[in-house]
């Protein structure tokens, strides 16, 4: 004798119970879309399983499309920079580079340009009528001709203190700067108050990743600098291009070179290590956000296991009737165990569609190359499905175990 009932089939005379893959798939689905407000709860379970899917999701996405952007800054603008600053003098107090240190440091053969900055006793706002003390925290730096081209910087409106302004009270704005000043070149001509006079403003500067000093700086020609402000020649900051092979050669002897007699005065720098500092810490903070996007998916888990177990309870009458005709232990456990799998792969697929979203609008706002590693876009589905098999293993041994007799008096 055969008995039939969605899929499971009990064939007397010690033939074996089968229940094809297709109607285990059926079984499952038609578990979470049916009546007694499954339905809702499955949807609501899904929605905790996504939220944690898409976390993880977004913040791999950000952090690899951050990493990029690091990568495409130091390609672009190469890693074979160095600065020099002044330090401490022995005394003590604040050391000063010599007005020689450039020409000094331009006669060693693997470097490519100098460029030089010094900031000036001066302040810089919008307007006359403002207080001496509203800045805005911008300061004030004479810089070299050749001051952008070694540092392969970039316009986001007007030109650089060219010979044909340099005798001339114009200025350069920083990116910072000019957001601070109120400096908008698309609007015509912008004047600022600097020192105790109006500085026309002929351009404004995009953001400068290797020498962010200059984004909330004030630049003004070394000329006028002098004729206006006295300034005497000696940088506060020297900016070095050196060939990429002997970068590590020229950082060992650029502190004598600047200033022979007290070169543990001259503090040298190199500013991709910050970049790739900054990489470093990004991942450090990306582990971090991955624990609490970890942290959301557990609870997702426990949502589908306790979600599980109410249906079990609810479905006693089924179970039996099912065992009655025929499906065994393994047929109920995989029906249940599918049913969890499906709620967390629909989450999954969800979160990790929400995830990819969030990274694009954020790698677009922020002019980042968009980024969407595709092991964390799988990886995402792939956790998912693994926490809905965990979570679905306790709920579906559960109803397996339930004895057919008893189950069926619950009808």
């Amino acid at each position: 004798m055969r008995s039939v009932s969605g899929g499971s089939t009990s064939v007397g005379d010690g033939l074996r119970s089968v229940l094809r893959t297709r109607d285990v798939l059926a079984l499952g689905l038609l578990g979470l879309v049916g009546g007694g407000g499954r339905r809702g709860r499955a949807v609501l379970t899904a929605i905790g399983i996504s939220i944690g899917i898409a976390a993880i999701v977004a913040v791999v996405g950000i952090s690899a499309s951050s990493k990029a952007n690091v990568l495409a800054v130091l390609d672009r603008l190469g890693t074979n920079y160095l600065t020099l600053a002044p330090g401490q003098s022995l005394t003590g107090g604040s050391a000063q580079l010599p007005a020689q240190a450039p020409g000094r440091l331009s006669l060693l053969d693997q470097v490519q340009a100098v460029a030089t900055t010094a900031q000036l006793d001066v302040t810089v706002r919008r307007s006359d009528q403002l207080p001496a003390t509203d800045t805005r925290g911008t300061a004030v730096l004479a810089a070299d001709d050749g001051l952008l081209s070694t540092l392969g910087g970039e316009f986001a409106a007007g030109h650089w203190l060219d010979q044909g302004t340099t005798g001339y009270p114009t200025v350069v704005l920083g990116t910072t700067a000019a957001r601070h000043q109120g400096v908008d070149l698309g609007r015509g001509d912008q004047l600022v108050w600097l020192g105790d006079q109006w500085f026309a403003v002929v351009g404004v500067l995009k953001a400068m990743p290797l020498a962010p000093e200059l984004d909330n700086a004030a630049m003004i020609s070394a000329q006028v600098a002098a004729q206006k402000f006295g300034y005497e020649g000696s940088p506060t900051t020297v900016y070095l291009r050196t060939d990429p092979r002997h970068v590590n050669a020229v950082y060992e002897v650029a502190a004598s070179t600047a200033d022979p007699r007290s070169p543990e005065e001259v503090e040298v720098t190199r500013p991709s290590d910050a970049l790739e500092a900054r990489a470093a810490a990004d991942t450090s903070f990306t582990a971090l956000l991955l624990g609490l996007g970890g942290v959301a998916l557990l609870v997702g888990g426990v949502g589908i296991a306790n979600i599980m177990v109410i249906s079990v309870l609810e479905r006693r009458g089924e179970i039996g009737v099912r065992r009655a005709i025929g499906a065994s232990r393994r047929h109920i456990r995989v029906q249940f165990l599918v049913e969890a799998l499906a709620q967390a792969g629909a989450g999954g697929l969800v979160g990790v569609a929400l995830g990819a979203a969030i990274t694009v609008g954020y790698d677009v706002s922020a002019d980042w190359p968009v980024v969407l590693p595709a092991q964390g876009l799988a990886g995402g589905v792939l956790a998912a499905l693994a926490v809905g098999g965990l979570a679905g293993l306790y709920p579906a041994g559960r109803a397996a175990r339930l004895q057919p007799a008893e189950a069926v008096r619950q009808v």
